[in-house]
C-alpha cells in the first residue's frame, strides 16, 4: 500500500472517529467473507459503518480523537463498529452475532469517549432501543399534564356533588312538612 494511500485512509477514519458517538472494537478471526458481509450488511441497515483496517493506520488515526483510549488494543485481526447516532442498535447488533457465531469477538468500545468493556456493550445492548426510549419519555410527559387535568377537573366536579346534596337534603326536609 502506497504512503499516500494510507494516509488517506488514516484520514478519513481519523473524521469518522471524531464524529462518532459509539466505535465498538471487534476481532473477526474466524468469520467467513459471507459471515463478515452479512454482518456487515445488517449494521448498514442500521446506520452503522464497519470498517477493517491495519492496526497501526487505526491506531494512528484514533490520535486526539475520543477514541484514543482503544489505542493499545489495535492487534490481531480487527474492525471497527462506528455509530454516529443511536448507540444501542449497533451493540444490540454485535452482542447477537457474537452470539450466534462464536467466531466474532467484542473486544472493547468508546461510548461517548468513555472506555467501556464487553459487560458494558452487553449491557448497552439491553436497553430498549432509541425509538422505545422516547416513546416511554412522551408517555410519561403526556401522563403528568393528564394527570393535573383529571385533578383539577375533579374540584368543580366534586363542588357540584356537593351541592346537589344539599339541593336533595333540602328537597326531602320540604317534601315531608309539606304533606
Amino acid at each position: 500500500m502506497k504512503i499516500e494511500e494510507k494516509k488517506q485512509i488514516v484520514e478519513d477514519l481519523h473524521e469518522r472517529f471524531s464524529k462518532s458517538s459509539l466505535v465498538i472494537l471487534t476481532d473477526f478471526k474466524g468469520l467467513d467473507v459471507a459471515a463478515v458481509s452479512d454482518l456487515r450488511r445488517k449494521l448498514t441497515q442500521a446506520g452503522v459503518e464497519y470498517k477493517v483496517a491495519k492496526n497501526t493506520l487505526m491506531a494512528r488515526a484514533s490520535e486526539d480523537t475520543p477514541i484514543a483510549v482503544l489505542k493499545d488494543l489495535f492487534q490481531g485481526p480487527g474492525a471497527v463498529a462506528i455509530s454516529y447516532q443511536d448507540p444501542v442498535t449497533p451493540a444490540k447488533i454485535l452482542t447477537k452475532f457474537a452470539d450466534d457465531s462464536k467466531k466474532l469477538e467484542i473486544r472493547a468500545a468508546v461510548l461517548n469517549g468513555k472506555l467501556i468493556d464487553l459487560n458494558g456493550v452487553k449491557a448497552l445492548a439491553a436497553l430498549p432501543s432509541r425509538e422505545a426510549l422516547l416513546g416511554q419519555l412522551l408517555s410519561v410527559m403526556v401522563a403528568v399534564p393528564t394527570s393535573v387535568v383529571r385533578v383539577l377537573a375533579e374540584v368543580p366536579r366534586s363542588l357540584l356533588n356537593v351541592l346537589n346534596a344539599v339541593k336533595e337534603q333540602k328537597e326531602a326536609a320540604e317534601t315531608p312538612a309539606a304533606a
